[in-house]
């Protein structure tokens, strides 16, 4: 063994040595640099995102209700996944939520039951059960129930700015508007897509929502993707994965459940699943009815950076 040799089996391994400080700052910039190197820089383990289904709040409450596991994730803010947050609100009849801040690039929201009106930092609308919208980030929006109150489901990536602490961008410089998806008008989108044929490779009939804005990248907003997805009577949907995390509002289905790395997830009325990203599943209905289900992943980060991973686990047919 040559005298180099015998110098690095006595030496410590790389992988022991501390984080290292600057030898002799020149001020406090450079005071503030620190070091690491190949053996001890990348052993950190973050926990895993958990599979998780979250009920919607009970009759009489009245709020804002996170669907939040920051403390499985191990962050230090609301957080259903790492770059995503849904939440459920319940307004009681001809009342308002106090004024809403929307710290996300955008946030997309689903009427669950009953109606009501919105207003604030952009043009105001009447909202009613099945419509889909969409909120750029912004202070003080107004939401107020109809005679019968109303129950919305929302998803933003509250999480994703919270972790470069960053801002939503002012309403007249965001990339996206504010835009309405109307029940009815969604009803006509799904009945153009159940008169037309299908490919094997296709991943069900879903209906994919997006804006004149961000129609070229067929996203909702540069990060967000969002589907409304449907489910035959007695068929599931293949076992797949892919890269993002996904975020799931149960619409409709009696019999149904996901399976989320072999996990059974049952399916309940207004449930929502979080689906961790990579994780391997699939969706059932062995019902007499189909099934819908709403999915929100952070899909358009994935695109953007060609690592979205999608595949199917299992064959056709």
């Amino acid at each position: 063994m040559n005298t180099a040799d015998t110098a690095t089996a006595s030496a410590a391994d790389m992988a022991d040595l501390p984080m290292q400080h600057p030898h002799a700052p020149a001020s406090a910039a450079q005071a503030r640099a620190r070091f690491f190197n190949s053996g001890n820089a990348f052993d950190i383990k973050l926990p895993e995102v958990p599979a998780r289904l979250f009920a919607p709040p009970q009759e009489g409450r009245y709020g804002v209700f996170d669907c939040d596991q920051s403390r499985a994730l191990g962050c230090g803010f609301a957080a259903s996944t790492p770059l995503l947050l849904a939440r459920y609100l319940r307004i009681a009849a001809r009342a308002a939520l106090p004024p809403l801040d929307v710290h996300a690039t955008g946030s997309v929201w689903y009427v669950i039951s009953g109606s009501g009106s919105l207003a604030g930092a952009v043009d105001g609308f009447a909202f009613a059960a099945g419509d889909v919208f969409l909120l750029p980030g912004a202070c003080g929006y107004r939401l107020e129930a109809g005679a019968a109150g109303a129950l919305l489901w929302s998803v933003g990536n509250e999480p994703q700015l919270a972790f470069e602490h960053a801002q939503p961008a002012p309403v007249a410089e965001a990339p996206i508007d504010a835009v309405h998806y109307p029940a009815g008008e969604i009803e006509r989108q799904f009945a153009l897509i159940f008169s037309s044929a299908t490919r094997s490779q296709t991943s069900g009939r879903a209906l994919i929502f997006s804006s004149d804005r961000q129609a070229a990248a067929r996203n909702l907003t540069p990060t967000l993707t969002l589907s409304f997805n449907t489910l035959e009577p007695n068929t599931h949907q293949r076992t797949h994965r892919h890269n993002s995390a996904a975020v799931t509002l149960v619409v409709q289905g009696e019999g149904c459940h996901s399976l989320v790395d072999q996990t059974h997830c049952p399916w309940a009325p207004w449930a929502t699943l979080v689906t961790p990203p990579g994780a391997p599943h699939s969706h059932h209905n062995a019902g007499a009815r189909g099934a819908r289900f709403l999915i929100v992943q952070d899909g358009g980060l994935h695109y953007h950076t060609r690592t979205m991973g999608f595949e199917f686990l299992e064959a056709a047919g």
